[in-house]
């Protein structure tokens, strides 16, 4: 299917759970403020501890492995993002990993860049042991990473397929059968390791026009959002970091849900009301703020 391909819709009346369950992860997280610890891009460390803040949670923000794995016992969730790397990260962030892992703790991993590097590639190779609870990325690093941890024949021959730079080279809808590879790998890892409920499925999201969040079973579409994301800096990265925040209160599937159609819904009010990347960046941190629960949770849902 192309990006414009038919979808089913799910109505409030079709899936009423799914929404409420959407719309309870926005308010917790505005009614308890819980922080979501991250390892990030240091481009775009600003905007991602800020997009937490304005959609309700508390930030900590973190390069050193005992400090990260110490905070993780006091934080719901953590975030790691690949972005700007240095020489250290290769052995740092297994690590922590490896810590997550061993704790059970919940995190969120943007792989950004996939496929470009060897350093990028060792450290997320070694993610495939010790694997996050949800990936959100573009389509193009979605489809190396699968690539890269060999779950699927047809990633495993799209070899050609890496970002340019940070931005994709490929469309949602290709990257479908390696976001619902990736999401049964962390699933199944996550049954055999878990101290914590087996039976909780993990989360993909793929970020685009349309954007796509799959637990490995069911294959969901995001309609919306502006286009003006694509003009600021870490937009993306930031989206990783608000995902932790919900995935801190809630499942990985609600969380990956809750996240991206926040972002969407947010991303339409600031282009309302904005000029130009910068105060579209102002715009959007507002409508973080200001976008209600029932409108993330009553936004259109596509089931592909």
């Amino acid at each position: 299917m192309s990006e414009e391909s038919p979808n089913t819709r799910i109505s409030p009346q079709t899936q009423p759970s799914l929404r409420e369950q959407i719309a309870d992860a926005v308010r917790t997280v505005r009614e308890t403020t819980p922080l979501a610890q991250s390892f990030t891009n240091f481009v775009t460390i600003n905007l991602v501890a800020n997009a937490q803040l304005a959609a309700g949670g508390a930030a900590a923000m973190s390069f050193l492995p005992d400090d990260i794995i110490d905070t993780a016992t006091i934080s719901g969730a953590d975030y790691i993002n690949v972005g700007t790397l240095l020489p250290f990260y290769k052995d740092a962030l297994p690590q922590v990993a490896r810590a997550f892992h061993n704790t059970g703790h919940p995190w969120v991993l943007d792989p950004v860049a996939a496929g470009i590097g060897e350093t990028r590639t060792a450290i997320l190779q070694s993610f495939k042991r010790y694997p996050p609870t949800v990936i959100r990325g573009n389509a193009s690093e979605i489809i190396a990473l699968d690539a890269m941890w060999g779950l699927n024949e047809e990633s495993a021959t799209a070899t050609a397929s890496k970002p340019a730079g940070v931005e994709s080279v490929d469309d949602v809808e290709s990257a479908t059968g390696a976001a619902v590879a990736l999401a049964q790998y962390l699933t199944e890892q996550h049954a055999k390791h878990s101290s914590h409920d087996a039976s909780t499925r993990c989360a993909v999201a793929v970020s685009g026009i349309a954007d796509l969040v799959t637990d490995g079973e069911t294959v969901y579409r995001l309609p919306g959002g502006s286009a003006m994301m694509t003009k600021i800096t870490g937009a993306g990265c930031s989206l990783g970091g608000v995902a932790a925040t919900y995935l801190a209160v809630s499942d990985p599937l609600t969380a990956a849900l809750s996240a991206s159609l926040l972002y969407n819904r947010a991303g339409e009010v600031a282009d309302t009301t904005s000029h130009g990347p910068g105060s579209f960046q102002v715009a959007f941190l507002d409508a973080l703020w200001n976008v209600t629960a029932e409108q993330v949770a009553e936004s259109e849902i596509l089931v592909q």
